[in-house]
């Protein structure tokens, strides 16, 4: 039966490919369809009928038989038709829903095509990687400079709808295609924080997203050269890109060196190994991956000549996975500062698994450890220096409607969002409890009329959007970085 064959196939695939090489970490299902490379594999047909064989002698082949009477029975006795290729795709994605796992899921043949077009230098869409979590579509990270970041989302935000409309019942793909789309087009996610009350909306312009991993900086203060090298993923090129930047710097002399991982969701389990091998010391362990049985293999860096600089990373509740290995790697095989705050946590490892008909099967096959064999998995990474962003940074978009507004005497969140914000940008609200007293609409007055608006003390729906965008443009601004000025500080005090 088709059935069976597609169920021998997907466990043909796993007693396979684990251990077969092309795994990666944090396999990005990524809003905008942003995805990284993923090994094909192979499988041979005489194995799959060895197996076959094997498997109806099994114990389980009862209960095999059983899932095939049952596609009969629905097949041909339901009251109504019915799609066969649905029956199927259904049945395996059941079996993948039993493992509870947000990071195993099951792709169908349009859906895996998609997935793999996005493999290329660049895409288009809101730029941020998902995930099924509890449930709920769940944003891991904002890529860093994305629309998704621009918009104010964040890590651990749980979409509820997408142009209205709810994704209950959503897989994690389906989503993920309502959400991308065409450069210069929005979309509308409704969002549900934790430790906010009420849902918020976001309209998200897409937009073209390269793929550009790495990103080198020389930051020269105090007669001292500093390297600054940010690693926004780990794709198929990014340890090479490391490797040539890395050494750029080096030919200029750099006193010590800053990787900035924040934001970073992971990728290839590959590349984070090829960079480990370019600064962790070389006989120290890097990762350990370990498989259900309990055997453990451990990835040693084979570096020659240990660097003589200092390296700080940086981390923060968006750098996951590969991210994770390689401040994990520095912080406890290196013995070099971690600053920033706790990572997101995410301890296993995916392979993507081709069932031989287009559709693929991605499903976690190891768990990761640190060096010092730690599972970090929903613990995180914890820094060694931690360093908070400004409190503006966190703060909630200030969407009114189009009739809302904030005014004299009013008492609420929104109203404590606005002091904020206003007070970020340079104006004395007064107060940053809630109430809206004389003072903040002093200093809204003074707001408006800096930029141009209509002065009247109100916030309103235009005082509002231009109070997000100059929180934006703050966020951005390297001067408000406390977490980039404390790395600088720890190196510098290294150095002494």
């Amino acid at each position: 039966m088709e059935l069976n064959r597609k169920i021998f196939a997907v466990i043909v695939a796993v007693s396979i490919l684990v251990g077969a090489g092309g795994m990666y970490m944090g396999l990005q299902v990524a809003a905008g369809d942003n995805a990284l490379p993923v090994m094909e594999q192979t499988k041979d047909a005489d194995d799959e009928t060895t197996f076959e064989q094997a498997l109806l002698e099994s114990t389980n082949a009862d209960s095999l038989q059983n899932i095939d009477k049952a596609f009969d029975m629905i097949r041909g006795q339901y009251f109504e038709e019915v799609d066969e290729q649905a029956l199927i795709d259904g049945a395996i994605s059941g079996m993948v829903e039993t493992l509870d796992d947000p990071y195993s899921d099951f792709m169908d043949e349009d859906t895996a095509q998609q997935f793999m077009q996005s493999l290329d230098s660049h895409f288009q869409g809101i730029g941020a990687e998902v995930s099924m979590m509890d449930g709920y579509v769940t944003i891991m990270s904002p890529f860093r400079d994305s629309p998704a970041e621009d918009a104010g989302l964040r890590p651990n935000d749980r979409i509820l709808k997408i142009d209205g409309e709810s994704v209950e019942g959503l897989s994690l793909h389906d989503a993920v295609l309502q959400i991308r789309g065409e450069k210069g087009s929005t979309v509308t996610l409704t969002i549900d924080r934790p430790g906010v009350s009420g849902e918020m909306e976001y309209d998200v312009v897409r937009d073209e997203i390269p793929i550009e991993t790495v990103h080198s900086e020389v930051i020269r203060e105090e007669g001292k050269t500093i390297g600054k090298l940010e690693l926004t993923s780990f794709s198929e090129n990014t340890a090479e890109d490391f490797g040539d930047r890395l050494q750029q710097l080096e030919s200029e002399g750099i006193d010590g060196l800053i990787i900035d991982v924040r934001g970073n969701p992971g990728g290839y389990l590959q590349s984070v190994e090829d960079i480990g091998d370019m600064i962790i010391p070389g006989g120290e362990t890097i990762v350990q991956i370990a498989d259900r049985e309990g055997g453990v293999i451990q990835e040693v860096s084979e570096l020659e000549e240990e660097k003589t600089y200092p390296i700080v990373t940086v981390i923060d509740e968006g750098s996951a996975s590969a991210s994770e290995i390689l401040a994990a790697a520095l912080k406890e095989a290196g013995g070099q500062e971690v600053v920033g705050k706790p990572s997101f946590g995410k301890g296993t490892v995916q392979q993507a698994l081709q069932l031989g008909d287009g559709s693929e099967l991605k499903l976690s096959v190891f768990k990761w450890l640190t060096s010092d064999g730690n599972f970090i998995n929903e613990v995180g990474v914890e820094p060694t220096v931690e360093a908070q962003q400004p409190e503006f940074f966190y703060l909630s978009p200030l969407a009114l409607n189009e009739d809302e507004q904030l005014e004299f005497d009013m008492n609420d969140e929104k109203v404590e969002t606005a002091q904020l914000m206003l007070e970020a940008t340079g104006y004395d609200p007064g107060r940053t409890d809630g109430y809206f007293n004389e003072e903040t609409e002093a200093a809204v007055r003074s707001f408006q009329e800096d930029e141009g608006l209509e002065v009247n003390g109100v916030i309103g729906e235009k005082t509002a959007a231009q109070l997000h965008d100059l929180i934006i443009e703050a966020i951005q601004d390297p001067a408000h970085d406390k977490q980039m000025k404390t790395a600088v500080d720890v190196l510098f005090d290294a150095l002494e």
